[in-house]
C-alpha cells in the first residue's frame, strides 16, 4: 500500500523556518533569529498552508530590521538562496504587508521578486490603495524586458483573480487596464499571452462587447495574438456567442446534419464513466468551422438541473463528408461539484445552436 502523499502545509515545517533563520541570519547581523522563530512557531501545527506563509512575513517583520529599506535588501540577498518556489511567495507578501508607506521602493520589489514567485496577489494591496498610481507602474511592466515582469503587469489587475479579492473598480470600468492588455496582446511568451487570454476571458463575465470591440482592433492575422483572443473569448465561446464564434471563423450557422447522437449506458452508477457517440455530415458545398460542444445538465440536489458547457472538438468538416466522434466522462465527485441522482440531458451543441440531446440516468448507491 502507497504511503499518503505529505500535506502542502508541511513546505512551511518547523526545519524550513529554522533554515531560513540561519540563511537571514549569516545574511545580516540584524536579523535576530530568536524572535523569528519564537514568533514563527507558536502553535504550527495547527495552520493551513496560507496560514504558514503569512507566518512568515509576519515573524520576518518581527525579526527585520525597522527600518523597510533595509529589510528589503537583506531578502534580496535572500532570495536566490530559497529553494522552493512556493516559498519564495513569502516576499511578495512581505511587502505587501507592510511597503505601504514605500510605493516606489515597494514597486521595486515586487518587480524583482515575482522573478522568483509571482507577485500577483501582493500587488493587489497597492491597486486597491492607490489604483491610478499602480495601474501607471504596471503599464511600465508590461514594456519589461522579463516574461516574469510582464506578466505581473496582467495578472496582478485581472479584476477576477483565483484565490483573491476581486478589484471592483476594474471590474466596474475595464478601459483603465486597456494600454496594458494592448501592450501585451501580441506578446512572445506564453506564460504572458495565458495571463492576458485569462484577464479577457475575466472581463467577458461583466462587459463581453467590450472585450469583443478591443479583440476587434487587433490584428489577428498575428498568431500569438490569435491565440489570446480564443482563449480570453472561450466562455463566450462555449455560451455559443455569435460574435465570439465569429472570431474564430465559427460564426455561420453549422450546415450538417446529426445522424446520431447517443449515450451508453442508459444507467450509469457515480465512478463509472458515460461513452458519447455522435455521427454528423456536411450538407455545404464549401469546408466549413464547427465548434462542436457538449453541455451536461447535472441533477441538483433541490431537483432541478445545473448546466455546465465542455469542450469537444474544434473541426474544419469539408464538404459533404461525415465525421464520428467518440467521448467517454466519468461520472465522479469533485469538490466543486457534487453528483445527484437523476435523469442528465446532454445537449449537443455545434457553432453555438442546439442540435441534439440525449440523456441517461446516475444512480449514486
Amino acid at each position: 500500500m502507497s504511503e499518503p502523499l505529505p500535506a502542502l502545509k508541511n513546505w512551511f515545517d518547523e526545519a524550513r523556518f529554522r533554515k531560513s533563520a540561519k540563511q537571514l541570519s549569516a545574511i545580516s547581523a540584524d536579523f535576530d533569529a530568536k524572535k523569528f522563530l519564537k514568533h514563527a512557531l507558536v502553535a504550527l501545527e495547527d495552520l493551513t498552508l496560507m496560514q504558514r506563509l503569512r507566518r512568515m512575513s509576519e515573524s520576518l517583520h518581527v525579526a527585520l530590521p525597522a527600518n523597510y529599506r533595509a529589510s528589503l535588501d537583506i531578502l534580496r540577498i535572500w532570495a536566490p538562496q530559497i529553494d522552493h518556489s512556493f516559498i519564495t511567495l513569502v516576499l511578495p507578501d512581505f511587502v505587501g504587508l507592510y511597503g505601504h508607506d514605500h510605493f516606489k521602493e515597494s514597486m521595486n520589489a515586487l518587480a524583482e521578486f515575482t522573478c522568483y514567485g509571482s507577485a500577483e496577489f501582493a500587488v493587489r494591496e497597492f491597486l486597491k490603495r492607490d489604483l491610478q498610481r499602480t495601474l501607471g507602474v504596471m503599464k511600465k511592466w508590461s514594456k519589461d524586458r522579463n516574461e516574469h515582469v510582464r506578466r505581473l503587469a496582467c495578472e496582478g489587475c485581472r479584476p477576477r483573480l483565483p484565490w483573491s479579492f476581486r478589484l471592483d473598480a476594474l471590474i466596474k470600468e475595464p478601459e483603465l487596464v486597456r494600454p496594458i492588455l494592448h501592450n501585451l496582446r501580441a506578446d512572445a511568451s506564453l506564460y504572458v499571452r495565458k495571463s492576458v487570454g485569462n484577464h479577457l476571458n475575466d472581463i467577458t463575465k461583466d462587459h463581453p462587447e467590450w472585450v469583443l470591440a478591443i479583440i476587434g482592433e487587433w490584428d489577428l492575422e498575428n498568431a500569438h495574438t490569435a491565440w489570446i483572443a480564443k482563449r480570453g473569448l472561450r466562455t463566450l465561446i462555449k455560451s455559443g456567442h455569435p460574435a465570439a464564434l465569429a472570431v474564430i471563423g465559427a460564426g455561420e450557422k453549422a450546415q450538417v446534419k446529426v445522424h446520431d447522437f447517443s449515450i451508453v449506458p442508459e444507467k450509469v452508477h457515480l465512478g463509472e464513466r458515460i461513452k458519447m457517440h455522435l455521427d454528423v455530415t456536411s450538407t455545404a458545398s464549401v469546408a466549413q468551422k464547427l465548434v462542436i460542444d457538449y453541455t451536461i445538465n447535472y441533477v441538483k440536489k433541490a431537483g432541478g438541473t445545473s448546466p455546465k458547457v465542455f469542450k469537444w472538438k474544434e473541426v474544419v468538416l469539408p464538404p459533404l463528408t461525415s465525421l464520428q466522434l467518440v467521448k467517454e466522462q466519468r461520472m465522479q465527485n469533485f469538490t466543486t461539484r457534487v453528483h445527484h441522482a437523476g435523469k442528465h440531458r446532454v445537449d449537443v451543441m455545434i457553432n453555438g445552436e442546439l442540435l441534439a440531446s440525449d440523456d441517461f440516468n446516475l444512480s449514486i448507491e
